[in-house]
């Protein structure tokens, strides 16, 4: 779905984002931090912060929804296209499920063919600057088509698992997929109820 061409049922626009933290804002060490490719793959691999940004391959628009309600339009990403990075490790032909891991111990879980998406990517700049702390920095994972919950900020491991795995929100009742366009907020619901407790 192209940027701003319409808005998925239930979400309104608003200008700026609503930042939370439900673990709380981890610190960072930018020189100590590696991000991990793991589980189900014939190459594990660790990258640094200055390795990511290096392979920088994806730069495009798209909108930005919140299981709350409200979206952003038009928000600019920049990062490492998330299929490249879980190709370079092989995935095993067992895998089925990627769990992002972050920094402050959340965690959340994407289908592998989610993850494999076009336009999947793993985000190291927003709007044309780095991620700030409060957005997630160093990296975060974006598929423009899932609900924000399942942009794990302050991102420290992606996994690869043969079967699903209930992440924070997910063990809270929120759907296992949590597909924007079809309304998948709780897991057996549509979008009737909105949570009381977000994560951007």
């Amino acid at each position: 779905m192209e940027t701003g061409k319409s808005l998925p049922r239930g979400q309104k626009v608003v200008k700026r984002f609503i930042y939370y933290a439900a673990l709380g804002v981890p610190e960072i060490d930018e020189e100590r931090y590696r991000l991990t490719v793991s589980g189900l793959v014939e190459k594990p691999q660790e990258y640094s912060y200055q390795e990511l940004m290096r392979m920088i391959d994806v730069n495009y628009v798209r909108d930005f929804h919140c299981v709350t309600g409200w979206s952003v339009l038009g928000v600019s990403w920049e990062g490492v296209s998330l299929r490249n990075l879980l190709q370079r490790s092989v995935p095993k032909k067992e895998a089925k499920w990627v769990m992002f891991y972050s920094l402050d111990g959340y965690t959340t879980a994407v289908p592998l063919e989610d993850a494999m998406s076009e336009d999947a990517v793993v985000v190291l700049k927003m709007n044309g600057k780095p991620l700030t702390r409060e957005q997630g920095f160093p990296a975060r994972p974006f598929i423009p088509y899932l609900y924000a919950w399942k942009s794990a900020k302050w991102l420290a491991s992606v996994e690869l698992l043969p079967d699903y795995v209930d992440g924070y929100w997910e063990e809270r009742g929120y759907h296992e997929r949590g597909n924007v366009w079809e309304e998948e907020r709780f897991k057996g619901q549509g979008g009737k109820h909105l949570p009381r407790r977000p994560l951007l």
